[in-house]
């Protein structure tokens, strides 16, 4: 089931000790959610990686610009794991100021996430809006949830921005399950680091991120593709984040130099 009320209110478990990929991308954006381990990892990161901050903003408004397209196309499900902390706007709010009416669940492991998870869960009364409490690794636990708000019958657009990165070759196999238990006509949703464009500064970033403890594997484009294979790529194809549908602000940011983050979405058969 989802997390109720008295779940979000209950104590939770806060490891402080190891920085957490959420709380870094929070004080990338500028967020106040982080603690100094968080931050002196984002610090070190943006010292070898002058780029990151203009990424995280990049994946933000690439997944506004990805679920709007899949409202205004019909979608009426949202499935966003690896939600991070809430950023408006947030993922339900880009949907249902298309569609009042879409269904929203948010999926993420990190225990502030779920301190957050009221924040995230104030959507349009025509709609709804839930928060579960789980790994990604977790495919049954996470759809069984997802599954008392989303009928996963019919068409999701399903979010992965930023996150499979953090995830090794078994990304793969586990994209792949979350594709095959989605109904024909859903979406895929994704963006993904990559060594391609700047690849001294992103080996440099990943080395932090593995003394750090965090897993963290950039990929080519030709390892991008995989993710979408078998797939219709939906225009203008895979291409650096900010050049994904860009508008006028994304092509403002593209002037400041390329990002090194592939995005791309897809449509299921």
């Amino acid at each position: 089931m989802t997390t109720g009320p008295e779940d979000r209110k209950a104590p939770v478990r806060i490891d402080t000790s190891r920085p957490h990929p959420a709380r870094v991308y929070d004080w990338w954006l500028g967020g106040k959610d982080n603690y100094p381990v968080d931050e002196e990892l984002a610090r070190k990161i943006l010292a070898v990686d002058g780029t990151v901050l203009r990424g995280a903003r990049g994946n933000r408004r690439f997944m506004q610009r990805a679920v709007r397209a899949a409202a205004e196309a019909g979608i009426r499900q949202f499935l966003d794991i690896g939600t991070g902390i809430p950023t408006e706007p947030n993922l339900h709010q880009i949907a249902q100021r298309v569609a009042p009416e879409a269904r929203v669940v948010y999926a993420d492991n990190d225990p502030i996430v779920l301190r957050h998870a009221e924040a995230l869960l104030r959507g349009t009364p025509e709609g709804s809006t839930e928060y579960v409490h789980a790994d990604v690794r977790d495919l049954p636990t996470l759809l069984e949830r997802a599954a008392d708000s989303l009928d996963l019958d019919r068409p999701v657009a399903l979010s992965l921005v930023a996150l499979t990165h953090y995830l090794d070759d078994g990304a793969y196999d586990l994209v792949r399950e979350y594709v095959a238990r989605l109904a024909p006509g859903s979406w895929l949703i994704l963006s993904q680091v990559t060594p391609d464009l700047s690849p001294e500064a992103i080996e440099n970033a990943a080395n932090h991120f593995r003394r750090s403890g965090t897993p963290f594997f950039p990929r080519s484009l030709t390892e991008f593709a995989r993710f979408f294979e078998g797939l219709e790529l939906l225009g203008p194809g895979l291409i650096p984040v900010s050049g994904w549908r860009p508008e006028p602000e994304d092509v403002a940011a593209q002037a400041e130099g390329i990002v090194p983050v592939y995005a791309g979405v897809a449509r299921k058969a």
